[in-house]
């Protein structure tokens, strides 16, 4: 399976976030449904709460290890494993509608793993009215910025030879780990966009323009990073630069030339979601 599985169980943050929004959720006997059962591991946190938990895994392979995992720690009693994508998942195999939902199907770039539909099915079908969500809402959180790293994506002149016409076949941006310092923010971050993971409706497509003022120097592209709201007190944001590292990495989107500006200088960004994918430039 994916690297990732065995990296998020280690962000300690990250774990201690929804571990505390779980706590404060759940009451004594009441159903959670989670989305995406992975290890099994907030599975068990809402269970370790007095929760009764359903949790659907669309991959049988990683079912049927959490379903291993969750029989070694005595809690098979209180969690079941359902092998099924969360759109194939019926209000028979609940066993009546949630009481809660909790995921955690969010991607470097928030969207990527489909936690848009996902969320906005399980809410008409699955749970009830006025149910709790964990995490609340998301948030696409960017900012200008400079990689030291920056010219060694692209293809220059090598031995003689101009290759710059082979960079369009770049990759649109790459990822950073939070806590690099190649990695300078050139301004102060700001919301390119908000999602509220309770929406019964499907979410839809949006572009969005946003002018970030910069605080001066080498400005190479845009940063984007994430922000979960878990309630109405938890927050989990992996900010570059700033506190822990994170599971999830940072986003580079690169200009085509990097821009010496003066402090206070403004740049009109442009970002752009559809219900799996964004994508952020440069006006």
């Amino acid at each position: 399976v994916p690297k990732w599985h065995f990296l998020i169980v280690r962000d300690k943050l990250r774990n201690e976030a929804y571990d505390r929004a779980l706590q404060r959720a759940i009451t004594p006997g009441c159903k959670v449904l989670e989305i995406g059962t992975g290890s099994g591991l907030l599975a068990m946190m809402a269970a370790r709460h007095g929760a009764n938990v359903v949790t659907c895994e669309a991959n049988p392979a990683i079912a049927a290890a959490a379903r291993d995992v969750i029989a070694a720690n005595g809690l098979s009693d209180r969690v079941r494993v359902i092998a099924k994508h969360s759109s194939e998942v019926t209000l028979s195999d609940m066993g009546g509608l949630a009481d809660i939902l909790v995921s955690e199907i969010v991607s470097n770039d928030l969207l990527s793993e489909g936690a848009l539909p996902a969320h906005s099915d399980a809410m008409k079908r699955l749970l009830k009215p006025g149910a709790a969500v964990i995490p609340a809402r998301g948030q696409i959180r960017v900012a200008l910025a400079h990689d030291a790293e920056w010219p060694r994506h692209y293809a220059g002149e090598v031995s003689g030879f101009d290759l710059s016409a082979f960079n369009r076949l770049a990759r649109p941006n790459w990822e950073i780990p939070v806590q690099n310092d190649r990695l300078s923010l050139r301004s102060e971050a700001a919301n390119l966009f908000d999602f509220d993971f309770g929406a019964h409706e499907p979410y839809p497509n949006q572009c969005r323009t946003l002018s970030l003022q910069s605080t001066g120097g080498e400005v190479g592209g845009i940063i984007q990073w994430i922000a979960l709201e878990m309630d109405d007190t938890g927050i989990y944001e992996n900010q570059p630069g700033v506190g822990a590292p994170s599971c999830w990495g940072a986003l580079f989107w690169p200009m085509r030339q990097a821009l010496c500006t003066e402090a206070g200088q403004n740049i009109t960004i442009i970002g752009n979601h559809e219900v799996d994918r964004v994508r952020i430039w440069c006006e």
